[in-house]
């Protein structure tokens, strides 16, 4: 149990920079963003962040996850480490002079071709991005939350705080007249403020993490690079199949759906601002990864591993489950998070949230495979979860809109999880208590059912949100038993 709250502890460091910090900028962004652009002009935002998920898979190349594998003893670290650090440097830099030399072309093949900065934005912003990610996972591996943390909210702070100075603040000074403005703003960049932001955010990281950069030494092991390449190929085909189970509906619902192309990208807008509320879990999820991954390594060989693995599964379910039942009890208050021209998406929010959900079933399920050295499995499960998203989102979108995607996104998840379960009852027979996991996410969504049924009936808002906090209270009773009775 000490281990187990140990991994919670390191959860909750991680989770001020995954869930509060990112919840800060969602409540400050998202709202902005929704109020500021029109839902096809966020459309924009959202496709062009699709597509750089594609993108931060080929240029990291999975190589993080190597590290955790090869670096995970002391002795090794510092030699895992620089071979890693050295591989993705040159790498990166030439990804992102090849993307800035073709921009042009680039962005006339993505229908952007009168905007190739927007693509010139992104190769820096992804180039400078990967180099953190092996500083970061460094800081993870050596159980430095704090550290991480100051990085992730510094790159956050900077980003909302450039973002408010750009959409905000310099409307605003144009209205009064103020000389200086016509100098650091034009009313013409508008989105391009977005990106903008973020590179410059990016940047201030890099020189943050820059000491741990510095810290590699000019030796390249060509026989260890080879290994960790062995490792992480297969990881990066996941990769590439997990990004398009996450991000392949925005990318491709411009070209699915049946309206005008000014129409479509509008519901995209609509779409993509809605998946943010159903990403309050994934920002847990991710929290929980941050010091899971190290975590599982470093106690592999602990006698009870097996045991640890399945207690943290349930209870990562179990909170899972009571975010996503108080996003959907107070969904008429957190809807106010969007504007009110994004708001007609929200019936996608319940499917959205339950497939976040089994998502994250499925980053825990996976564990077996990366410790066993059998990465290929996890990316053959990707592998058809991508195809399976494909399809159903070329059968569903046309029949049933941004819901097709939605349901598509679910039924993906839910595959995806039950075969990496089912693969890995053999090699890793982790003992997870599926029917106590399965009876809390049907409680919690019997509750939900429960106050769309008593919302009627009880008149005014007020006592309808009294009934959903009594609902709500209920549930964290039965969670409470289940803490107390295990402890």
């Amino acid at each position: 149990m000490s281990l187990l709250k140990k991994l919670a502890g390191e959860t909750a460091l991680y989770g001020l920079s995954s869930i509060i910090g990112r919840f800060i900028n969602y409540l400050i962004l998202v709202p902005l963003y929704t109020r500021v652009f029109a839902p096809g002009e966020y459309g924009v935002v959202s496709q062009l962040y699709a597509y750089s998920g594609f993108l931060m898979v080929l240029f990291s190349y999975r190589l993080e996850s190597a590290f955790f594998r090869f670096g995970n003893e002391q002795t090794d670290r510092q030699n895992v480490y620089s071979t890693a650090m050295l591989s993705l440097i040159g790498s990166t830099t030439l990804l992102v002079a090849s993307i800035l030399l073709f921009s042009g072309t680039i962005a006339d093949w993505l229908q952007y071709a009168a905007h190739p900065e927007y693509i010139r934005y992104f190769a820096l912003i992804i180039g400078l991005d990967c180099l953190c990610e092996l500083p970061f996972a460094k800081l993870r591996l050596e159980q430095r939350p704090r550290h991480f943390v100051a990085a992730r909210l510094l790159n956050i702070g900077v980003n909302i705080l450039f973002t408010l100075f750009w959409l905000v603040v310099c409307p605003w000074a144009a209205t009064q007249g103020f000389s200086w403005i016509n100098a650091v703003w034009s009313p013409q960049v508008g989105v391009g403020y977005v990106f903008l932001s973020n590179l410059i955010a990016s940047a201030v990281t890099v020189l943050f993490l820059l000491p741990q950069i510095r810290r590699i030494q000019l030796h390249f092991d060509w026989v260890l690079w080879k290994k960790m390449i062995r490792y992480a190929a297969p990881l990066m085909i996941a990769g590439f199949a997990g990004i398009a189970n996450e991000m392949l509906d925005r990318a491709v619902m411009p070209y699915l759906l049946t309206g005008t192309d000014k129409e479509n990208m509008a519901t995209l807008g609509i779409y993509s601002a809605t998946y943010k509320l159903a990403m309050m879990i994934t920002l847990f999820t991710q929290a929980y990864r941050y010091a899971a991954e190290p975590f599982f390594f470093r106690t592999a060989q602990n006698a009870d591993s097996l045991k640890l693995q399945a207690d943290s599964t349930k209870w990562f379910t179990i909170i899972g489950t009571v975010g996503m039942l108080g996003i959907l009890l107070f969904l008429d208050i957190i809807k106010w998070f969007l504007g009110s021209r994004f708001q007609s998406g929200l019936d996608a929010v319940p499917v959205l949230l339950l497939a976040n959900l089994f998502l994250g079933l499925f980053y825990n399920f996976s564990v077996w495979y990366r410790l066993k050295d059998r990465t290929m499995t996890g990316a053959w499960i990707s592998i058809f979860g991508a195809l399976l998203t494909l399809l159903l989102n070329i059968w569903w979108v046309p029949l049933m809109g941004y819901m097709g995607a939605a349901w598509a996104t679910l039924a993906c998840y839910i595959f995806m999880s039950g075969a990496t379960w089912w693969t890995g009852r053999v090699l890793h027979p982790v003992p997870y208590p599926l029917a106590r996991m399965g009876a809390f996410v049907g409680l919690a969504l019997v509750l939900y059912m429960v106050s769309l049924w008593i919302k009627p009936l009880l008149p005014g808002t007020g006592l309808p949100l009294l009934g959903n906090g009594v609902l709500m209270g209920g549930y964290l009773g039965v969670v409470w038993m289940e803490y107390r009775r295990r402890a």
